[in-house]
């Protein structure tokens, strides 16, 4: 009958120790002990999980998760993908959303701030609430107007501080734009022009354009959003035959309304932005602010592993494209040239 031994191997049946049989028993163990240890050796840390804060003009909800609604959020999720980075496993987004307020920038801003996230993706209303109350956060702008002249960095090609990203060059567009909207509407009377603060240098550029050509211009500064409608009233005084709108402040926080009073007022109307022409508006010619928001996932991969805002150089757009909606035309009694129709990107129908 077999017996177990104090050690409980190599004891033979007479109860004697087996030298032989210890000896396996030693060097099984010592193999057995090489193979665990490494797995103690290589045990590696828990990766760290990158937190983005992301600041949307409108809602929230349509920016959270892995698949976002907003088309330029996904488009700057589908950006990171393409460099290897996985929502859940390498990166999530902390999203604050102003729902179409201004009013929100400034305590939005805060809170993303107080988050400590690792980076902030933001557009260019933002931004400048933003730069309020942080300077060691890095901040990519996902589309600003005019980073240099809003004074929120020193140059494009050394940012100095914590903003670094994409300026869609607005103001450099302006007399394009202008142009555009006279070749569809080549009334001698005025084109109104709604803008605001934040826009004042588009504006400039829009008068040199307007004077060097002889053309009249009414401009209808906005402050706020309950001045819109009589804005457009004054317009219809004044005999317009268009319409201008910039994307700054409210304006660009109530572009249904805008495309609405345009219809209703019969004004054949230009947008500094796409987003006026998919909530209603009759055509723009901006930079594709999708393609940027892409880009601007570059920007984060760069800032994540160790570069400094202050040191990358500001990206300017590239690729621009003239967006017309054949609904809104036939809402104002238009009819399109072919020639623009033709140079049109996009025609929504």
């Amino acid at each position: 009958m077999w017996r177990l031994s104090a050690i409980g191997i190599g004891a033979a049946k007479d109860g004697r120790h087996d030298p032989l049989m210890g000896r396996r028993a030693f060097i099984s163990s010592l193999v057995l002990g090489t193979f665990a240890v490494p797995r103690l050796t290589h045990a590696q840390p828990a990766r760290k999980v990158y937190r983005i804060g992301v600041f949307t003009l409108y809602s929230t909800a349509d920016a959270i998760g892995p698949q976002p609604r907003n088309t330029r959020i996904n488009a700057l999720l589908r950006g990171l993908g393409e460099l290897g980075y996985v929502y859940g496993e390498h990166f999530v987004t902390e999203v604050r959303g102003a729902e179409g307020r201004p009013e929100r920038y400034s305590s939005l801003a805060t809170e993303l701030v107080r988050l400590q996230v690792d980076v902030i993706v933001a557009p260019g209303p933002t931004l400048a609430a933003l730069k309020q109350v942080t300077s060691t956060i890095p901040i990519v702008m996902g589309a600003a107007n005019d980073p240099v002249g809003d004074a929120l960095v020193q140059s494009l090609a050394r940012p100095g501080g914590n903003i670094t990203g994409l300026s869609l060059q607005n103001p450099e567009l302006a007399g394009k734009r202008l142009e555009l909207l006279k070749e569809v509407i080549p009334s001698p009377a005025p084109v109104a022009v709604l803008w605001s603060g934040y826009s004042s240098l588009s504006w400039r550029e829009t008068q040199a354009a307007a004077r060097e050509r002889g053309w009249k211009l009414l401009s209808l500064e906005i402050r706020d959003a309950s001045e819109i409608e009589q804005a457009f009233k004054a317009a219809t005084r004044a005999r317009a035959a268009a319409l201008l709108v910039f994307a700054s402040g409210p304006l660009v926080s109530h572009r249904p309304r805008i495309a609405e009073l345009a219809a209703r007022n019969r004004l054949p109307a230009m947008y500094e932005l796409r987003l006026f022409v998919d909530d209603g508006g009759l055509m723009s010619y901006s930079a594709d602010l999708v393609e940027m928001y892409r880009r601007a996932a570059t920007y984060v991969d760069r800032i994540l592993k160790g570069a400094k805002p202050a040191d990358l150089p500001i990206e300017q757009a590239s690729k621009f494209e003239l967006v017309i909606n054949l609904k809104a035309a036939k809402a104002v009694g238009l009819t399109f040239p072919q020639a623009i129709l033709l140079r049109a990107d996009e025609i929504l129908r």
